[in-house]
């Protein structure tokens, strides 16, 4: 049995890290809520340029994104700050489902300087609760970890993804719950990822989301058939999308996927999920800490920096000049495995064990250097 030091929360479910978040519903409440983490030390903001005038699954989502973030084992407490009661009300409700404090604040008839003073003062209450609150042991199979690549070249198909893939295999067997996504970077191999589902109703369903995701794509007369890679992977040697998303998969190592998510969706089943995300750095990790991911494992080859404002982002390259120029990135050196100092199984355990010491409070370099970057989805425009 393999165990971690983490944080109980009053729902049950186990985080990693300790944050008091704070909210804006939307983009007009930033300044308030920025307002109130520079007078409260110990707190952690996500200013966002949403939540106006949004509708329908695209306001749902937003919801969906912000509730996620404040429901998160990471996060201990929430002051959430809105222009309305209404709305902000929703999400407060979403959030209190998990037992966890949380206080909104409405700016309509009292204005920023009277709502940070009053979320000021609740925040800072709940600051001291939570400096109080104390690691415990707890198996691994709490654990909720997402993946994706970023900056991809030859080396993350070839050693990194595999590495992923195989520390995944130990996470699996442990009984912990995993997310993976990317949809428009497995085109190509679509078939592949589609043949790891355990169920014909789930092969349909992942399928019928990846054409979904395809067709909105080419109705803006853009076709990632043959193209598609960034400036970054064509210099690190991938010239399409079917390149890049055979490496890609490698990080299913062998896992079958259990269930497949839309956006930002708590996953309901141990073992590896499938979600709809975007390939974005960014916006895919936020959605996977939207969903209850506690720490994601984020490869690269050329040099992704991507970090997120609750969850650690673990990063792990195979790329010897990557690590050499852009060293302070990275949490993992696995160019080893091409060398063959060691082999995959050995990469995964690396990997595998540096999960546990970060789940356990070891600070990854994103943290370190200060990476918060949350980034919301939007699906289409605004009314």
């Amino acid at each position: 049995m393999t165990t971690f030091l983490g944080y109980e929360r009053e729902n049950g479910r186990i985080g990693v890290r300790n944050h008091v978040l704070v909210i804006p519903l939307d983009d007009l409440s930033n300044t308030s809520a920025v307002g109130v983490q520079k007078l409260i030390q110990g707190t952690t903001v996500i200013p966002h340029p949403y939540g106006r005038l949004q509708f329908g699954p695209d306001l749902d989502l937003l919801f969906r994104t912000l509730a996620g973030f404040g429901r998160n084992p990471n996060v201990a407490s929430v002051v959430l700050i809105g222009i309305e009661p209404n709305w902000t009300q929703k999400v407060a409700d979403s959030i209190a489902q998990t037992g966890k404090r949380i206080e909104a604040f409405s700016i309509e008839g009292h204005g920023d300087l009277k709502t940070i003073e009053k979320a000021s003062r609740v925040a800072r209450d709940m600051v001291i609760k939570a400096s109080e609150n104390r690691r415990k042991e707890f198996d691994v199979s709490e654990l909720v970890v997402g993946t994706k690549c970023g900056e991809s070249d030859t080396t993350s198909g070839l050693a990194s993804n595999p590495t992923v893939g195989s520390a995944y295999g130990i996470l699996e067997a442990a009984g912990a719950t995993m997310l993976i996504g990317e949809t428009t970077e497995v085109t190509g191999a679509e078939h592949l990822v589609a043949d790891r589902m355990v169920t014909p109703e789930l092969r349909q369903k992942f399928l019928k989301m990846f054409q979904d995701y395809n067709t909105e794509v080419t109705s803006h007369g853009a076709d990632l058939l043959g193209s598609q890679p960034t400036q970054g992977n064509i210099k690190g040697g991938l010239s399409t999308i079917e390149e890049k998303a055979l490496g890609n998969v490698q990080k299913f190592g062998k896992c079958k996927v259990v269930d497949v998510l839309e956006y930002a969706e708590e996953p309901r089943k141990k073992g590896l999920n499938y979600m709809n995300t975007s390939s974005a750095g960014a916006e895919a990790v936020t959605l996977f800490a939207a969903a209850g991911a506690v720490l994601h494992i984020f490869t690269t080859g050329q040099g992704n920096i991507v970090g997120n404002p609750i969850i650690p982002v673990i990063k792990t390259s195979a790329n010897p000049k990557t690590v050499a120029t852009m060293g302070e990135h990275i949490d993992l050196d696995n160019s080893g495995l091409l060398r063959f100092e060691y082999d995959l199984n050995e990469s995964g355990r690396r990997l595998f064990d540096l999960v546990v010491r970060t789940a356990s409070g070891r600070i990854t370099a994103a943290e370190a250097l200060g990476h918060v970057e949350f980034s919301p989805t939007k699906l289409y425009v605004s009314a």
